[in-house]
């Protein structure tokens, strides 16, 4: 049994020359057939995505809610402390707010007055 010699220049002009009109054609096949495949899958993809956005926004809603019910709470207790301040203070009456100055010799401390002063 003999070998004969490849001749490798026959062999590779004949693979680019196949290739040539191979490569478009699974192209074209592969983008045909694949495409259903892949617009289904976006499509899962996404609907899962805007799942999840809506339920982070819907969490993040919740939140703020819990937030502002909490600060109306706060809110309406610093108002009823103000109004418990305000009654015991009682009515303003502008005089009564301003202190007048000591007379001298008024104070327990200020021990006995010397007369002629």
């Amino acid at each position: 049994m003999e070998v004969m010699p490849i001749d490798l220049t026959a062999i590779i002009s004949v693979v680019m020359g196949v290739s040539i009109i191979l490569i478009p054609v699974i192209g074209l096949t592969a983008r045909f057939a694949l495409k259903p495949t892949v617009e289904a899958f976006s499509r899962i993809f996404e609907g899962k995505g805007r799942d999840e956005t809506v339920q982070m926004l819907e969490r993040r809603v919740a939140l703020l809610e819990q937030q502002l019910d909490a600060v109306e709470s706060s809110v309406g207790r610093l108002e009823e402390a103000s109004r418990f301040d305000a009654a015991l203070r009682g009515p303003e009456d502008p005089t009564s707010a301003r202190i007048s100055p000591p007379s001298r010799g008024s104070h327990p401390l200020d021990g006995p007055q010397p007369e002629g002063s």
